[in-house]
Order: C-alpha cells, then sequence, then structure tokens
C-alpha cells in the first residue's frame, strides 16, 4: 500500500451530516438500553464477584499459572506502551505540521475556489499555487505536466476530484523520490561517533546540537561538543551555554582561533576518554564559499587523520521558514560540501512545510531529523510516511 493509500485510509473528511445524526440517535438508544440493564445486573455482577474471588487460588497456591498471568500482562502493558510511543509520534507531526497543513489546504482551496473546468488556465495557476507553497519549481512543473492527462483520463469534474489528484501526484513524486533514501543517522563500529554540522548563521544549528547532545545524554552517551564557529560573535558561548545547561563537556578555544584546532583538540578528548559522540558545531559564512569550503575541508581532513570512518554524518541545518531560501542555501552547501543529510528546524512555526517535498524531489539529499516544536524532545527523526499523514490529513476525500 502507498502513502496516498494509506493516507486515504487513515484520514478523510468529516463525515455528513445526516451520518452523525444518525449515530447520535444508535448512541442514545444505546445507552437508554444500557442504563435500564444496569440496576438488574449490579446485584448479579456483586454475586458473580464474590463466588469468582472465594474460587481464586491463595497467592502459594497460585505456582506456575500465576507466573504466567504475570507474563501476559506484562506483554500487554509492553504493547500498550509501544502503542502509546507510537500515537505520540503520530502527535507529535501532527501539531508540528499544523500551520503547513493549513497553509497548504488554503492554498489548494484557494485554487478552486473559482474552478469550473480543466484548462490551460487553471494548470497556470496550479503552477503558481505549488510554487507558492513552496514544493519547489521543478516539482511544480512536473506535477502540472503529470496532471494534464491524468485529471483528462479521471474525467475529473468535481472540486474534490481534482483536489484529490493534486494531492496523489504529490505524495506520490515524494514517494518514488524516496526510493533507495536513507533517513537514519549513521554511527561508529566502535570508538567516537562525530557528526560535523554546517549551516548558515541564524538556522538553528548550535540549537539542534544542543538537543541532540541531551538526546544522547538521556540515552546514557557520554557526549562531547566542539565549539568549531569561532568567527561569530557569541557562538562559542551559545554552545558552551548548552553544555552546561545539558550537561556534557564542550571543547572550545577563544573567539578567531582556528576551528580546525578547536575540533583537532576535540577529537583527540573524544577518543583518549571514551566518549561515545562528538558533535561538531562550525562557521557558516556562505558569503564566501571560498574561505568556507578551505576551512570545512580542513576540519574533515583534521577528524579523518585521526578517525578515518568520520564524520559518520555531515548534516546540514536549514531553517523552514524561509522555504525557497533553505532549497537555495541547500544547493550551495552541497557544491561546498558532501553532505549526507537535512537537519530541517522550526518546521513547526512555518506554513512552508512542503520545503521538504523540494528538497527530495530536486537535491536527492534526506531529511534526518526535524525540529516540530520548542520543547527539549520536539527535535525528531524524520518519517517520510508521519511526514505525509501530518502534511495532507483532511485534504483527500473520504475513502468509502
Amino acid at each position: 500500500m502507498g502513502f496516498f493509500d494509506k493516507l486515504k485510509k487513515a484520514f478523510s473528511f468529516e463525515p455528513e451530516k445526516e451520518e452523525n445524526e444518525a449515530e447520535k440517535v444508535a448512541d442514545k438508544a444505546e445507552t437508554e438500553t444500557s442504563g435500564a440493564n444496569v440496576a438488574d445486573s449490579a446485584e448479579e455482577t456483586s454475586k458473580s464477584e464474590l463466588i469468582e474471588k472465594k474460587a481464586q487460588p491463595e497467592p502459594d497456591q497460585a505456582g506456575e499459572e500465576t507466573h504466567e498471568t504475570d507474563g501476559e500482562n506484562d506483554s500487554e502493558q509492553s504493547a500498550s506502551k509501544d502503542v502509546l510511543e507510537e500515537k505520540t509520534e503520530e502527535e507529535r507531526y501532527d501539531k508540528g505540521l499544523a500551520k503547513s497543513r493549513k497553509g497548504f489546504g488554503a492554498k489548494i482551496n484557494a485554487l478552486l475556489a473559482n474552478f469550473r473546468h480543466v484548462d490551460e488556465d487553471f494548470f497556470d495557476d496550479l503552477e503558481e499555487t505549488l510554487i507558492e507553497a513552496d514544493v519547489g519549481y521543478e516539482t511544480a512543473m512536473n506535477i502540472s505536466d503529470e496532471l494534464r492527462d491524468e485529471v483528462k483520463l479521471r474525467n475529473a469534474k468535481k472540486k474534490s476530484d481534482v483536489s484529490d489528484a493534486i494531492i496523489e501526484r504529490l505524495v506520490n513524486l515524494y514517494e518514488e523520490s524516496g526510493k533507495g533514501e536513507d533517513n537514519a543517522l549513521h554511527f561508529a563500529k566502535q570508538g567516537p561517533t562525530v557528526f560535523l554540522f554546517v549551516g548558515v548563521n541564524g538556522v538553528g544549528k548550535t540549537t539542534t546540537i544542543g538537543k541532540l547532545a541531551h538526546r544522547y545524554k538521556e540515552e546514557g552517551k557520554k557526549v562531547l561538543l566542539a565549539a568549531g564557529d569561532t568567527f561569530r560573535a557569541g557562538a562559542i558561548e551559545q554552545l558552551a551555554e548548552w553544555g552546561r545547561r545539558v550537561g556534557v563537556d564542550v571543547v572550545k578555544k577563544p573567539e578567531q582561533s582556528d576551528p580546525a584546532a578547536v575540533v583537532y583538540d576535540a577529537v583527540v578528548k573524544a577518543k583518549q576518554e571514551n566518549y561515545d559522540i562528538l558533535l561538531v558545531d562550525t562557521a557558516g559564512r556562505l558569503q564566501n564559499k571560498v574561505n568556507l569550503m578551505k576551512e570545512l575541508d580542513k576540519i574533515k581532513r583534521v577528524i579523518t587523520r585521526e578517525i578515518p570512518d568520520a564524520p559518520h554524518e555531515v548534516l546540514l541545518a536549514l531553517d523552514a521558514t524561509t522555504g525557497q531560501n533553505a532549497l537555495t542555501q541547500a544547493k550551495q552547501f552541497k557544491e561546498v560540501t558532501d553532505v549526507t543529510g537535512i537537519v530541517l528546524t522550526k518546521l513547526d512555526g512555518t506554513a512552508r512545510g512542503g520545503i521538504v517535498l523540494a528538497i527530495r524531489n530536486e537535491l536527492k539529499l534526506p531529511v534526518k531529523l526535524v525540529g516540530l516544536g520548542e520543547q527539549m524532545d520536539d527535535l525528531r527523526d524524520f518519517d517520510p510516511q508521519e511526514f505525509v499523514i501530518g502534511l495532507f490529513k483532511g485534504l483527500v476525500a473520504k475513502d468509502r
């Protein structure tokens, strides 16, 4: 079952009013019937419970049977916990993508507000709408071209049919582009794992490092931070404050120091003192790409010389609220260094969640982490399916 089929099965528009009224009548009748039977059955229930209680063996007589029952209860509790955790993750994406979902839905509704029939003007408006929704220029063109034939093939005339066709193509294109995509973070088989963070100033890079440090410390790992952004005023102290807040060590030098020297000290410390995770902050002066490229290359050489298979991830932090500017930054950083994945920050604070589709379809870079809120644990591993459901739920017609 593809993403769109799961989307239709899981979520839909509200049922028709008549159906709601019918359900209310049925519920009322059931309640009245149940109420009438409560008084009659109460005494019988009490007697049954008393008999069962007397029939139960004493604790020292229960033996193996009691042990088996406890095991079953443990399994049930474990399963319930798994369901609860899964639901919580679904709720995080639901809440984190509320603004994007509302904004995307509003744009589709605005497109269909004056809809009369499918013609070239409609497809021109569709392209403009998708571009405004930050799904990317190439994606918008591809969707428009593919829908020309598909809408005619379906003989789509109702607004809901046209809307479904648009969203289905977006979801399918997103799913097809992600085949073989690796959204997981990779760790060292032995010795310290090194994550190198890149990105322009102000995108939430240092905050991401702090939250990730908190996650791994809570998992019982020994975490070290490296303040490699030695040029931006306050950057070193900002990371040091995160270290104090989370309770992890930070390697730092005075401002204007050589970033590679800071990283070298951090890598040596991580090896000698058996740290599990080293998270490295770097400068984000994209306006001077030549110097930035030389700086990042030097840092990577220092890391690789000490730990041959490191860095294990080069993560590019992008601010989701900047929409297409984030896509431009990603393209430029991809030219500067070997990015292995994207951290999309502030996704909960924007209506521009469509940028994830553009990143996947145009850059072929996996999103690995997303910021779904301001709390410490709101930095989440990216789940492609939860993202699709969170972005498009309620925007497709009911699957009867």
